[in-house]
């Protein structure tokens, strides 16, 4: 290729950068219009815009590269989808910049089957990744807590030497101790060693805390001074906890005793919790004697613990998932009645209820024992978490607990009270929350009620929820779309179908406009009772007030009708009024409901009317159907739809068209 020397590199890359954001935004675009509002996913009909984009000539790796980095980072479904698509494309072979961007994709959703089957590509091409690459993926499999995966890259980066950086390193030494892959850990730790990598407290500690619990503590002992000989800062009392604490764990109480000196000896001056753990292991043993032996050097040599660096060190815990650690460390702390700052026990609180939520209580219990509140954030996580784990009572008894703390005075601490109990189905509870409000002058809005009709729906408690209807325009709040939603939503599955029917035209009297909630609900409810005339004049409803509102209906709609049955209604509703507003999804998705029920002459006969409407749109209907092939339980019928789509066997009586496919395929 001629370079014009006098032409700036910047300029050669603007008709690139402008194509790539050119296609990314095709494809989010097109993909928007099938799934709005969920993961989007990679479809045939997305490979016919690249077909009317991309040229040949102008796809490259540094193409691929830049539409997936940065255009598609946070679309992983479409950055994987193109990345494979561009595989397929003739003369085109991807490089180390194609697979390092479609790998930061994947680590930042978190894909990690995808990210597995990528990584394969990489080592049997021989293709080195950027170190950057590398440090993404590690960090994602942390976090994502694919412990052994995450070594494997790591050995693999090792190898070549990449410089992975000692943050990384020290995260994957903690968590493959702290999920017990200790001959792992050792070669991380040997490593970081080789290469002068620094040691921090989180990452040894915890390695150290957990390995030490089986260890010869000759060892342990070893891998501590070789740490002290670097270059790295740890915190030496910390440590001295972490090692105490995991051998009187494994009921190695007399060698945690033996351990207290050595540890100071080498500048890990246990503070006064490493000597309580001792004692208290000592205390539970029933040895009198071993306890005094304890407060006596704890007396002489110990000294306080800085709650700094407690604070630090369990904040770090819990920014990289070790909430099992800092739950046990901040258990060390309350037992023992030593200095937490409020935000830690906020903190221990929202993420150890994730996990424990009887811990969580024993904390809460805490900080209020020490005059001290939650903040809301913390109220909303332990909320969720008690909610999640059943604890609907401990819930309950939070909410007390703070209201006869006065901690509720603002619309903001008791909506976060109130919508935690209409979820748990706390109908009594969240209605005196809205009473206790109007009593205190706070507004009660729209939303509130909403919320708790919703909670009675949920509940099948449908005289309540109408009594809040009426409520709603005493109370002059009045109602809304949501309002409306949530009743029909609720009589459209309970079948009543009139009454929901009765609410839909009384929306539209009061000028408040159906959405694609509204209309899945009464669409689904009709064709369960068989009212199919009802639904299709309905749904013609929704193409008149928004085409593009009426197209998201459309697929789903599809599938309620041959649900029933009514094949030829939906052949007839998708050839007729919605004729405009098709596209190739909603016709794969009757064609397949049909393959699968066996009806061959209306898919044909379906099949004769998109071709005399669209040639190329059976074109995009038969790559979808071929996509549909491996996963098809009834994949004789779709091979006999592919026959039909290219003209060859479009004569179908009886069942004929078995022995045809018999014959095409067999």
């Amino acid at each position: 290729m001629t370079v014009n020397p006098s032409v700036h590199p910047f300029q050669m890359m603007r008709p690139a950068t402008e194509l790539a954001t050119r296609i990314s935004q095709a494809l989010i675009s097109a993909s928007n219009s099938r799934s709005p509002t969920q993961t989007r996913p990679w479809t045939p009909s997305l490979e016919s815009v690249l077909h009317r984009i991309v040229s040949r000539d102008s796809l490259s790796p540094s193409l691929v590269a830049q539409v997936i980095d940065p255009c598609l980072l946070t679309h992983h479904s479409l950055a994987l989808g193109f990345f494979n698509w561009a595989s397929q494309q003739p003369g085109f072979t991807h490089n180390s910049l194609t697979y390092d961007s479609i790998l930061k994709s994947l680590s930042l959703s978190r894909q990690f089957n995808a990210i597995e089957y990528v990584l394969k590509q990489v080592k049997n091409q021989n293709l080195t990744l950027d170190s950057s690459t590398q440090r993404f993926v590690i960090s994602s499999l942390i976090r994502g807590r694919k412990t052994q995966d995450a070594y494997l890259v790591f050995s693999e980066a090792k190898s070549r030497t990449l410089d992975i950086g000692p943050e990384i390193c020290n995260s994957l030494l903690a968590v493959l101790g702290s999920d017990g892959y200790f001959d792992k850990g050792l070669k991380v730790f040997d490593e970081m060693l080789l290469r002068g990598v620094a040691f921090n407290t989180v990452g040894f500690g915890v390695f150290i805390w957990r390995f030490c619990r089986d260890a010869n503590l000759s060892k342990v002992l070893n891998l501590l001074d070789q740490v002290k000989e670097g270059n790295s800062v740890i915190n030496g009392s910390v440590i001295a906890v972490l090692v105490v604490h995991g051998l009187c764990q494994a009921s190695r109480v007399n060698e945690a005793l033996w351990v207290l000196n050595e540890l100071r000896i080498r500048n890990c001056k246990p503070d006064f919790m490493a000597y309580r753990i001792v004692a208290e292991a000592f205390r539970l043993s029933g040895s009198s004697a071993d306890i005094n032996k304890v407060l006596k050097m704890k007396r002489k040599l110990g000294v306080a613990p800085r709650s700094n660096d407690y604070r630090d060190f369990i904040l770090s815990l819990i920014a990289k998932r070790l909430v099992l650690e800092a739950k046990e460390i901040g258990e060390v702390i309350v037992h023992g009645d030593f200095p937490i700052e409020v935000d830690v026990l906020n903190a221990l609180i929202g993420s150890v209820s994730s996990i424990d939520p009887n811990t969580a209580m024993l904390f809460f219990h805490y900080i209020i024992g020490k005059g001290m509140l939650p903040t809301l954030l913390t109220l909303s996580n332990l909320s969720r978490n008690l909610s999640r784990h059943g604890k609907i009572d401990e819930m309950l008894e939070v909410y007390n607990v703070l209201s006869s703390k006065d901690y509720f005075s603002d619309l903001e601490g008791y909506n976060v009270m109130f919508s935690f109990l209409c979820k748990a189905g706390k109908i009594r509870e969240a209605y005196g929350v809205l009473q206790e409000m109007k009593k205190k002058g706070l507004g009660t809005d729209i939303s509130m009620y909403n919320c708790l009709m919703e909670a009675c729906c949920r509940e099948d408690l449908l005289r309540p929820a109408k009594k809040l209807w009426d409520e709603m325009f005493v109370v002059g709040c009045g109602v809304n779309i949501k309002t409306y939603n949530i009743l029909i939503g609720k009589f459209s599955e309970i079948a009543e179908v009139e009454e929901a029917m009765r609410l839909f035209h009384h929306m539209l009297e009061k000028g408040i406009a159906p959405n694609a909630t509204t209309y899945t609900s009464i669409l689904k409810g009709l064709c369960q009772e068989s009212k199919f005339d009802a639904a299709i004049e309905i749904f013609s409803k929704s193409i008149n007030q928004d085409s593009k509102l009426a197209q998201r209906l459309l697929s789903t709609f599809i599938i309620n009708l041959c649900k029933k049955g009514q094949f030829l209604a939906a052949s007839k509703l998708l050839c007729g009024p919605a004729h405009d507003i098709g596209h190739s999804d909603s016709h794969v998705v009757l064609l397949k409901c049909l393959a699968d029920a066996e009806e061959m002459s209306i898919a044909v006969e379906h099949i004769k009317q998109i071709r005399e409407a669209s040639s190329l749109m059976l074109q995009v209907i038969s790559s979808e159907l071929s996509a549909l092939l491996s996963s098809s339980s009834k994949s004789e019928s779709i091979l006999f739809l592919l026959e039909a789509i290219s003209d060859k066997c479009i004569e179908s009586n009886d069942e004929p068209w078995k022995h045809v496919c018999n014959i095409s395929y067999n």
